[in-house]
């Protein structure tokens, strides 16, 4: 005892006779990292070169899977808003599909009536589900559990109603047609709409991948994360829980907004049936099976999202399904997934791949020391 407090008087005393500018000099150059070692700086420079890198490949693929790279797009910025609030904030919501719709309505209304840049219409798109998703956030703060899932799911089922009963504004059934945007001419003239579409995509994905990886790192994120796993602690370290959780839902409601927005650009078209509760509680299948809470699961998932009703399709024609059985073949494909990977990755597709190739890097390590 006596040992360790005249080691820490002298430690004291060396301190204190440091002058405090060269201690805060210390401490800058310590703390002071090169650029690319910064998360934001880094994080632009791998979405640059991945948007590079798919401007390439999609030039060497077909008109259709192009088409099929666009399509998966939507779904994974609003897998990853999902993914956040369920993965890294534990609220609950079966109505992203509803919010989608929002999205989707705002980007072809502000089409029809404006002639705004599609940059604007989508940011815009984005914007009002973002206030839409705020107000419900105030409502979803104040519920639990089962309460909380019955209000998202009472979205998800009447909000695409309106379209039908306010038809002269929102189309009725037929709902809007969308102008898709023509390549623009520098790029030349075998640059196709698909391959187009798809690296608008791309450009959004990059950027709401970037902005939600610096969030989780953030402040914000380890906020998000606290609540998450404990209120009373939360609110005892004096961390707002309510802000907390709107903000949560807010930032998720308006990545599905801009992926509705792209499910309309890429579609063409907005109507009700592109909305129903399907779409819904196929998102949150899609998130389990990808990986919830993580950044590369809902890519995984989307692509689930995308490719299972095609296989669905190809096998009602090949072994002659009845229509009863084929509408609702890509659901239960959906089921079956779910149980497979409940049983074999409960952490999804992605947590799956990162077990393993920790596991890999561990094994690797014992043979190098032995």
């Amino acid at each position: 005892m006596e040992e360790s407090t005249i080691s820490g008087e002298s430690n004291e005393n060396l301190v204190s006779e440091i002058p405090p500018k060269q201690l805060d000099q210390a401490a800058s150059e310590k703390i002071k990292l090169p650029l690319w070692r910064l998360p934001l700086i880094r994080n632009c420079g791998i979405g640059i070169v991945a948007i590079a890198l798919f401007f390439v490949i999609s030039g060497h693929l077909s008109l259709y899977r192009n088409y099929q790279l666009a399509e998966v797009g939507p779904y994974i910025l609003a897998l990853l808003g999902l993914s956040l609030l369920v993965g890294q904030n534990g609220q609950i919501s079966i109505g992203h599909g509803a919010l989608m719709a929002i999205g989707a309505w705002t980007f072809a209304l502000f089409q029809l009536h404006t002639k705004l840049p599609l940059a604007v219409l989508l940011i815009l798109a984005t914007l009002v589900t973002f206030i839409f998703g705020s107000l419900l956030g105030l409502v979803a703060a104040r519920l639990r559990g089962p309460y909380l899932a019955g209000t998202t799911l009472a979205l998800a089922l009447g909000l695409p109603d309106i379209a039908t009963r306010y038809r002269s504004l929102f189309g009725g059934y037929q709902g809007l047609q969308i102008t898709q945007p023509s390549p623009p001419a520098f790029l030349g003239a075998t640059f196709s709409a698909q391959q187009y579409l798809a690296v608008i995509d791309m450009i959004c994905i990059v950027i709401g991948i970037i902005i939600f990886a610096n969030l989780i790192r953030s402040k914000t994120g380890r906020n998000m994360r606290a609540v998450r796993d404990d209120e009373i602690a939360s609110r005892i370290s004096g961390i707002s829980v309510q802000k907390t959780q709107v903000f949560a839902f807010a930032v998720s409601a308006g990545a599905a907004g801009l992926g509705g927005a792209l499910l309309a650009l890429v579609s063409s078209n907005v109507s009700p049936g592109a909305f129903t509760l399907t779409l819904s509680i196929s998102l949150l299948a899609g998130m389990v099976i990808g990986g919830t809470g993580t950044i590369a699961g809902p890519i995984w998932g989307a692509f689930i999202m995308v490719y299972v009703p095609q296989w669905a399709t190809t096998a009602t024609e090949k072994l002659n399904l009845n229509q009863g059985i084929a509408a609702n073949l890509s659901l239960g494909l959906y089921g079956v997934l779910l149980i497979v990977i409940i049983l074999l990755a409960p952490m999804g597709i992605q947590g799956l791949l990162r077990s393993g190739f920790s596991k890999l890097v561990l094994r690797r390590q014992g043979k190098l020391s032995k």
